[in-house]
């Protein structure tokens, strides 16, 4: 696939109006960060793919690393990084949807406070 054709399929639109459910401004951040989030996890089992043939053939060609297909314990490694990842990313989303369901707003600080305790 060229640059141009990549370029024409990441800016295709939808048909009808956007629905926002947060907010635009909000939204457009959060499919920013998403954007991003998954560019670092394909980055993440690309370089799990390196490392794992590195261990096993000790040298590499890039056909190799694009003929890659890992085995299940390797997919289910994968898989779990990829959902514990997604968890850390969203987590602030998830505990204002609990804070909703309990009837109390959840503060930035707390937030903080959590994460500096990991």
């Amino acid at each position: 696939m060229s640059l141009a054709d990549a370029l024409a399929g990441a800016s295709a639109k939808p048909a009808g109006k956007r629905p926002y459910f947060m907010g635009p401004d909000t939204e457009r951040v959060l499919t920013i960060t998403m954007a991003v989030a998954t560019e670092l996890a394909v980055l993440r089992q690309r370089l799990d793919t390196v490392e794992r043939l590195l261990e096993e053939r000790g040298t590499i060609t890039r056909a190799d690393i694009e003929a890659y297909e890992p085995d299940k314990p390797a997919a289910d490694e994968r898989g779990a990084w990829t959902q514990e990842y997604l968890t850390r990313i969203l987590r602030i989303m998830q505990q204002e949807r609990e804070a909703i369901g309990k009837g109390k707003e959840v503060a930035s600080e707390d937030v903080g406070r959590e994460l500096e305790g990991e």
